[in-house]
């Protein structure tokens, strides 16, 4: 497929989710609920969601951005809130920290 209709596609893809949740935007683009939760139901302790969000994304240590900062210390879902967080919402430093930091 050509590059740029590629590109146009994708734009237009994420423009149109830009005011889904993470959660409804995972649903859309992959197999519902079960996406991220085995059976569609939540794992007790959450485990299992983070397994899928590494099958996906990739362990923090190999991501771009602020990620590898905090491999180890927090789990996706510390930062990001799938059912609640808009797609077109970053996440903050000031959401953990009160020091003034910026995200590099």
């Amino acid at each position: 497929m050509n590059r740029s209709l590629l590109a146009l596609m994708m734009a237009f893809g994420l423009n149109v989710a830009a005011n889904a949740t993470l959660a409804e935007q995972h649903v859309e683009m992959n197999d519902g609920c079960e996406t991220c939760h085995a059976e569609g139901a939540p794992s007790a302790d959450g485990s299992y969601e983070v397994e899928q969000c590494k099958a996906c994304h990739g362990e923090m240590a190999e991501m771009e951005g602020i990620h590898p900062k905090h491999d180890g210390l927090l789990e996706c879902s510390d930062c990001h809130q799938p059912h609640e967080q808009d797609t077109a919402a970053e996440v903050s430093c000031d959401s953990c920290h009160d020091d003034g930091r910026k995200a590099q």
